[in-house]
């Protein structure tokens, strides 16, 4: 387009040139360019930044799943946002406050259209999705050091190179879920210990601490290794500790978590056993802990739940890391496994579902609904659940 035709096409569009800029900007599309060429994306202000001080985004998501991007400490969801405008992606192009015309007259400047599209993915901060973490570590759990001559199954095990390729989280997010899920970094590869195993380096450690007649809250670690390393490896007996423990003075000493112990006993009781006698339950479990410590129902929330409506009253194994992590899904399936649940009862499996400044009593509002039973508020399911 030349000068004279833009002048023309201003003068029937009814625009005066004096109010324009003098440069004018002739955009024209180039050859084969198509909409599938460039994919645009909105970053906020500290995304931008991030990308500006030479950082990077990452894409992660198997196939099967929805892709999210991630910073070294952060997880967004990708999402396609419409726009009924169309985007074209013109380098070179500038904005009016880029241009510094000193020129007297009007110029015409070609610039060429490199790809157009009518929507872009829009990022939203959420949760990372780490349930598939303890998934992937279970394929191969640790059973302890290999004997008689037994070789190790070295199939299914991950180094932190491989569970960043394959879970939708930043590698800070992953790097804290590990030891909440109790995994620890063997031969360089992140495992977690098959359940009984732990179980048998936990009863060493309590058995230990009660033939040397030691608190609890201060066991000293190299005697601790010392006195233990003919039974199991002390990079073990050391993990163990860390597990249900907090190391303080210095790494001198040990202050065993009694709700940690505690737990563990119980998710070993409730392992084989579909509902327990509730009663019957709490006797067994209390006589099963190292004496000294205290049970607690308060110390199986999110763990284990307590039917009281049933005559006997029961319990049962209900581990929250075991439900959806999708927040619709999570509320459909708690309402098939019980109708009516007091805020009490499911909060402890709804927690880890809220977002940033979101409370549970604002999830139980969008995704359930509340009725008086007895004086006591109750929730139920939104719609028909089937079951």
């Amino acid at each position: 387009m030349t000068l004279e035709e833009v002048q023309a096409t201003l003068q029937i569009a009814k625009l005066k040139e004096e109010d324009l800029q003098k440069t004018i900007q002739c955009l024209s599309f180039g050859e084969n360019v198509s909409s599938a060429d460039y994919v645009l994306m909105e970053l906020d202000d500290t995304l931008c930044k991030h990308i500006e001080a030479g950082q990077s985004l990452v894409i992660r998501g198997d196939k099967d799943e929805r892709a999210v991007v991630c910073t070294a400490d952060k997880t967004y969801e990708l999402k396609i946002a419409d726009t009924s405008n169309l985007l074209l992606f013109v380098p070179g192009c500038r904005t009016a406050d880029q241009l510094t015309d000193s020129q007297d007259s009007p110029r015409v400047v070609h610039n060429q259209i490199w790809g157009f599209c009518n929507s872009y993915w829009e990022l939203r901060k959420q949760r990372p999705r780490l349930k598939k973490l303890k998934k992937l570590l279970m394929e191969n759990p640790y059973e302890g050091p290999a004997v008689g001559g037994q070789e190790e199954n070295t199939e299914n095990r991950y180094t932190m190179q491989d569970l960043l390729e394959r879970i939708q989280a930043s590698e800070e997010e992953i790097k804290a879920h590990l030891p909440t899920i109790h995994a620890c970094q063997i031969d360089g590869y992140w495992r977690l210990l098959e359940f009984d195993y732990e179980m048998k380096l936990l009863g060493h450690v309590t058995q230990l601490v009660d033939s040397e007649s030691w608190s609890f809250d201060k066991v000293p670690l190299q005697t601790c290794l010392a006195e233990l390393a003919p039974l199991e490896p002390k990079e073990m007996i050391e993990h163990c500790l860390n597990c249900y423990g907090k190391r303080y003075n210095e790494d001198v000493f040990y202050a065993l978590h009694e709700d940690n112990v505690c737990k563990a006993v119980a998710l070993m009781l409730l392992q084989n056993a579909v509902k327990f006698n509730l009663g019957e339950f709490l006797d067994v479990w209390q006589q099963s802990i190292p004496e000294g410590m205290g049970t607690r129902l308060e110390q199986l929330k999110g763990v284990a739940l307590v039917d009281r409506t049933s005559r006997p009253e029961t319990i049962c194994l209900l581990k929250v890391e075991d439900l959806p992590e999708d927040t619709l899904e999570r509320f459909n399936h708690l309402f098939t496994l019980k109708e009516k649940w007091t805020e009490d009862d499911i909060t402890p499996y709804i927690q880890d579902l809220c977002g940033e400044k979101q409370t549970t009593g604002a999830l139980l509002t969008k995704y359930a609904r509340s009725s008086m039973q007895n004086g006591v508020k109750v929730f139920n399911s939104r719609r028909p659940v089937a079951t």
